[in-house]
């Protein structure tokens, strides 16, 4: 009867353990899901360029996102737009191969320049930015932006409409995004 008794007690000290750590671990998503939410509100109120709705779909694409905090969600947010550019690269290249005219993809080439230096400036904001140098990832994340910019300056002096318009404003998009965020930190 005693051994009974005592596995019993036992087996109602695991579930209350095991009670406690499940609310414990709920209280702790639910913590991190409202600085998600906390922080694409900052964003929307500090750039009306990005919407609160457009700040939660972003950060959709990383399912890390709404358990992290603000410094991890500037990591995912330079990691997103990094494979945007990425992207955006490839698309580059297959507008050039598929034979532009020569002024035309000049524009491109030096897009693709832009885009390839915001490859390797986005994994640098995102190591300062984990390692506490904000100020640079700022500086960084500013000169990335201003580089979509110049590409897009290019189709305009061309005086054409711009071969990668939606890609460039959703890039922009997204650096604004981690930039806003970092001079939140």
């Amino acid at each position: 009867i005693l051994i009974k008794v005592v596995v019993a007690q036992t087996m109602r000290n695991w579930q209350q353990a095991l009670s406690c750590l499940a609310l414990l671990l709920f209280i702790l998503v639910s913590s991190s899901a409202s600085t998600l939410d906390d922080t694409c509100k900052s964003v929307a109120a500090r750039n009306k360029d990005n919407s609160y709705n457009y700040c939660i779909l972003f950060f959709q694409a990383n399912n890390t996102s709404p358990t992290t905090d603000k410094r991890g969600l500037v990591v995912i947010a330079t990691k997103i737009t990094r494979a945007e550019a990425a992207n955006t690269r490839d698309r580059i290249d297959a507008l050039m191969a598929s034979g532009t005219n020569k002024k035309v993809n000049g524009c491109l080439s030096e897009c693709r320049v832009h885009y390839t230096i915001a490859l390797n400036w986005l994994e640098a904001a995102a190591k300062g930015i984990e390692s506490g140098n904000l100020q640079d990832a700022e500086v960084t994340l500013s000169g990335v932006i201003l580089g979509i910019d110049t590409c897009e300056e290019g189709f305009r002096k061309l005086g054409i409409k711009s071969l990668l318009a939606v890609e460039d404003a959703t890039f922009t998009a997204g650096g604004s995004i981690a930039l806003t965020i970092t001079s939140m930190l």
